[in-house]
C-alpha cells in the first residue's frame, strides 16, 4: 500500500485568513468611506474554511467586485489608492510582499482586461506589483493584448523599482508555476532578458535564470547560446553571471546536456567507475545506501559533477526518475575517489512511495555509469 506524508501546516490559512481580510477592508475603507468593511469581512471569512488556496484568492476578488463601485476604473483606483507604501526599493531579495494583495491583481485581470481599459489596467498593475507580484494577472494581458503588454514590459525592464523590473521577466515565463499558459512565442521576451541579465538585484536575476531554465526545456541550444553571448558581453559582474548560468542550466545539468555542462566547466573525461554496490532491500522510511569509486586515467585534472538518478516505481509499475546531487569536485590524474551515499526514502507530500523494485543510476559529467536495482518494502 502506498504511504503518503502528512502535511505539516496549512499554507492557505497562513496566506488568507480573517485577520488579513480585516486589514485590507480597513485600508479600503480609509480611502473609500462608503466601503462596508465589516460586511465585506464577514462575507469573505464565512466561506474561507471550505475553499482551497487559489479559490480563496478568487473568492476575495469576487467579494471586492460586489462591495466596490460598479465602474471598473473607479473600483481599480480605490484598490490602488488603498495599498500600503511600495516595497523598499533599497532591498535586493526575498521581499515578496503580502499575498493578501493577490486578489487585487486578479480583480484587474478579471474586470479590466479589455481593449478599452488595457492601458489603464497596465498602469494599475505596475503599481500593484510593488506590493505583491502580479505575475499571474499580467499573463491575461499578454494573451489578450501581446503587443501593448510586451511594449510596456520592455519599458518596465528599466524601471527604478526592482519589483517592476522582475515582473518584466517573471510574468512572461513560459512555464510559470501555478499560472495560466501564455500563447506568446517563448523567444519574444529575449530582448527583455538581455536587459535584465545585467541587473544588480538578485530578485531580478533569479527570475531571469528561472525564465531561461523554462526555455531550456524546449530549446536548450538557444539558452546555451544566450548565456555564451551574455558572458562575452561582460555587462554583469562575474560572480552574478556565474550564478545566472548555474541557475539557468540546472535542468540541462540534470539531463547531462553536453554543451550546458561544458559551459559549467564539466566535460566527459577518461574515468572509470568501479565497486558500485547498492543496498538490496530498503524499508520505507529507512535509508538507502550505495557506494562506488571513480578513477581518473586522464593526463590532467578535471572537474567532476557526480549525480544519481533514483528511478521510483509508479502505481502502474513503470519507473520515473528524479536526479539528486552527490558532489561537485575535481579529480587528479591517476587518482581514485571513494563515494558513500545515503538517501532517506521517506514519504513526502509531493511523492507517494510504492513498494517494489526501484533503481539507482550513476551520472558523472552527463554520462551514465551503471544502474542497479533495490527492493523497497513496507
Amino acid at each position: 500500500m502506498p504511504i503518503k506524508a502528512e502535511p505539516t501546516f496549512s499554507l492557505k490559512d497562513r496566506l488568507f485568513n480573517e485577520k488579513k481580510i480585516k486589514i485590507i477592508a480597513g485600508e479600503i475603507a480609509a480611502v473609500h468611506p462608503a466601503f462596508e468593511a465589516d460586511r465585506f469581512t464577514a462575507k469573505v471569512a464565512g466561506k474561507l474554511p471550505e475553499l482551497e488556496l487559489m479559490d480563496r484568492l478568487h473568492w476575495i476578488r469576487e467579494c471586492l467586485h460586489d462591495f466596490l463601485p460598479s465602474d471598473y476604473r473607479v473600483a481599480a483606483k480605490i484598490l490602488k489608492d488603498s495599498l500600503p507604501p511600495p516595497s523598499d526599493p533599497n532591498l535586493t531579495d526575498n521581499d515578496f510582499g503580502s499575498f493578501i494583495y493577490g486578489p487585487y491583481g486578479a480583480f484587474v485581470a478579471e474586470y479590466g482586461c479589455t481593449q478599452k481599459d488595457v492601458k489603464f489596467s497596465l498602469k494599475i498593475l505596475k503599481e500593484m506589483t510593488k506590493r505583491f507580484s502580479v505575475e499571474f494577472p499580467i499573463r491575461s494581458f499578454i494573451n489578450a493584448f501581446p503587443e501593448e503588454t510586451m511594449t510596456e514590459l520592455q519599458k518596465w525592464a528599466k524601471d527604478k523599482h526592482y519589483h517592476v523590473r522582475r515582473l518584466a521577466s517573471e510574468g512572461a515565463r513560459p512555464s510559470l508555476p501555478w499560472a495560466k499558459n501564455i500563447t506568446l512565442d517563448y523567444k519574444a521576451p529575449l530582448p527583455i532578458l538581455d536587459i535584465l541579465h545585467a541587473d544588480k538585484t538578485r530578485f531580478v536575476t533569479r527570475s531571469v535564470a528561472n525564465h531561461l531554465n523554462d526555455i531550456s526545456k524546449v530549446d536548450p541550444e538557444l539558452v546555451v547560446k544566450t548565456l555564451k553571448r551574455w558572458k562575452k558581453a561582460k555587462k554583469q559582474n562575474k560572480k552574478e553571471l556565474t550564478y545566472i548560468i548555474k541557475h539557468s542550466l540546472r535542468t540541462l545539468e540534470n539531463q547531462g546536456h553536453t554543451a550546458a555542462l561544458k559551459l559549467l566547466g564539466y566535460k566527459k573525461g577518461d574515468i572509470t567507475v568501479e565497486n558500485f554496490s547498492v543496498s538490496p532491500l530498503v524499508k520505507i522510511g529507512a535509508t538507502l545506501s550505495f557506494t562506488f569509486s571513480v578513477s581518473s586515467h586522464a593526463k590532467t585534472s578535471h572537474n567532476l559533477l557526480v549525480d544519481y538518478h533514483l528511478h521510483f516505481k509508479k502505481a502502474n509499475g513503470s519507473l520515473v526518475h528524479k536526479t539528486f546531487k552527490i558532489s561537485k569536485t575535481s579529480i587528479e590524474p591517476g587518482q581514485t575517489l571513494e563515494f558513500d551515499k545515503q538517501h532517506l526514502l521517506r514519504p513526502m507530500t509531493t511523492r507517494v512511495l510504492h513498494p517494489g523494485m526501484h533503481e539507482v543510476e550513476l551520472q558523472i559529467n552527463g554520462a551514465t555509469y551503471g544502474r542497479q536495482a533495490f527492493e523497497l518494502v513496507e
